[in-house]
């Protein structure tokens, strides 16, 4: 699929703009859109404001103003694009991913630009961040949502804050709190996933994972090597025994872990010394098809208990999974999933798959920047970098919708995108043998594993400082797992047991 093939898809491209034209007030700006949107999709090297407007023969000026100051709903439009995935894209394997995504900028101006971690570059640079989501089913996948971060430093900058016409309203919130957010914006929206996962940065904080468990969210996601808890659930006084209550010195407050119970430890060491984990035997897995060929993981699971709310008390059995590169011993990662596998119908090869499910959101980013232009913004104002956000994002469902329309024509399979940095549809397989040398079998038919859709989940709460697009009926019951059941999918599980 390339440009010339979607552009001669104008019918189909019009019908799907206009889904948001009651985004804008005037026709001026509708066509502004299709004019962006048509010089995003176009094979032009130079993906700005000015190389897009000249090959619509549109002044350069005027789509400088639709990004910065003419009047639309640009957050409507960001929420119109969650209906349309949730009505129509809903699959019950769906998988949510957290990630961000830096941008170099030079100069001070550019709202949000700061010196920081930039993930494109891998340095400390100048540069914006955006905090996204991504979808993804199969190969399908998309960005839902991206909100730009606003470091501390611009807070109480007025001057700066005005010339980057960022809103009163718009407060410093760290990336752990845009991204509860988002999620629960994505929920009001009618967004359903099986489970969401997110790489350590926001895996180390208790207080994120508290508000993950909280919008009855699955997650499985990535956690650092210091990340602390318990492989037994530890003991916790509800109220002081009796022969303690005439007694002086330091009060205890309760409910509190027993002195009694041993201290939290970090997972490395967990993973490296207890007998639970020293005393289990590796299981290998097929994790997915690269260009090089298969990579093979092989991992260590146990139930996990992890400090809960302000009281440090611990929360239900969670799954501690520790993943190591066969290819690659030193390469060790640590996963923490809110679920205990065999609780529910919840395996560990179904575990894996979300875990090792980010990859789709960084294809995400490397089509969004090389082929749309996401990163090719020069504006600087606060709304017209969301502006173009939200378009990209738009740009990107189309695609991906043209992608998969076009794959259900020719043969209703699946069929890979091999492009840089692609990989073939997502697998987890167990073996006994590295990648190089050995065979994979499938599971027998019956112990084939689709994770559905957890049956009910809160629609989330109202958002400040968003639009108040009503929400698709339907949704608002508290979440919980459901069994696994048979189905097809693009998922193929392979075992062979050691």
């Amino acid at each position: 699929m390339d440009a010339s093939l979607i552009e001669g898809m104008g019918k189909e491209l019009d019908e799907f703009l206009g889904e948001f034209d009651d985004c804008f007030g005037r026709s001026e700006p509708r066509k502004h859109l299709r004019t962006y949107v048509r010089g995003q999709l176009s094979d032009l090297q130079r993906k700005s404001v000015e190389p897009i407007a000249l090959a619509g023969d549109v002044p350069p000026r005027t789509l400088q103003e639709f990004l910065n100051a003419v009047k639309w709903d640009e957050r409507r439009m960001r929420d119109r694009l969650q209906h349309i995935v949730a009505r129509q894209h809903a699959d019950p394997r769906a998988i949510g991913v957290i990630d961000e995504t830096g941008n170099p900028k030079k100069g001070r101006h550019t709202a949000g630009v700061h010196r920081q971690w930039c993930g494109r570059t891998g340095n400390v640079d100048n540069c914006v961040v955006a905090v996204h989501l991504g979808y993804v089913v199969g190969d399908f996948q998309c960005l839902l949502d991206s909100d730009l971060f606003l470091p501390e430093e611009w807070v109480d900058d007025l001057v700066r804050r005005a010339e980057a016409k960022i809103p009163p309203e718009v407060v410093f919130r760290t990336k752990l709190e845009i991204a509860l957010a988002q999620v629960q914006r994505a929920l009001a929206n009618g967004i359903r996933v099986a489970a969401w996962t997110f790489d350590s940065f926001y895996g180390r904080s208790g207080a994120f994972l508290d508000g993950m468990g909280a919008s009855g969210q699955n997650y499985v996601g990535e956690i650092p090597s210091n990340f602390c808890g318990w492989l037994r659930a530890p003991r916790v006084l509800s109220s002081p025994r009796p022969q303690e209550l005439g007694r002086r010195g330091k009060r205890w407050k309760y409910p509190r872990v027993s002195r009694k119970t041993s201290h939290v430890c970090e997972v490395q060491s967990l993973c490296e010394r207890s007998p639970v984990f020293r005393q289990q035997a590796w299981q290998r897995f097929r994790i997915k098809d690269g260009e090089k060929g298969p990579m093979v993981w092989e991992v260590k699971y146990s139930l996990f208990y992890r400090k809960h709310g302000p009281d440090g008390l611990p929360g239900p059995a969670h799954t501690l999974i520790m993943a190591r590169n066969v290819l690659n011993p030193e390469e060790v990662k640590y996963f923490l999933a809110n679920m205990a596998v065999g609780c529910g119908g919840v395996t560990l090869e179904w575990l894996l798959w979300v875990a090792f499910s980010r990859w789709p959101i960084e294809r995400c980013f490397q089509v969004g920047k090389s082929e749309l232009g996401m990163d090719h913004f020069e504006v600087r104002s606060w709304a017209g970098i969301h502006r173009h956000l939200y378009i990209s994002q738009l740009s990107q469902l189309l695609c991906a919708r043209i992608h998969q329309q076009l794959r259900e024509k020719n043969d209703r399979e699946f069929v890979s995108d091999r492009g840089a940095d692609s990989h073939s549809g997502f697998s987890v397989g167990r073996s006994p043998v590295p990648a190089a040398l050995g065979s994979y079998h499938d599971l027998p038919e019956g112990r084939r594993a689709d994770r559905l859709l957890p049956d009910s989940q809160p629609a989330g709460s109202h958002v400040p400082y968003e639009d108040d697009t009503p929400t698709p009926p339907g949704y608002g019951h508290p979440g919980r797992p459901t069994a696994v059941l048979c189905a097809g999918g693009s998922m193929n599980l392979g075992v062979v047991t050691k």
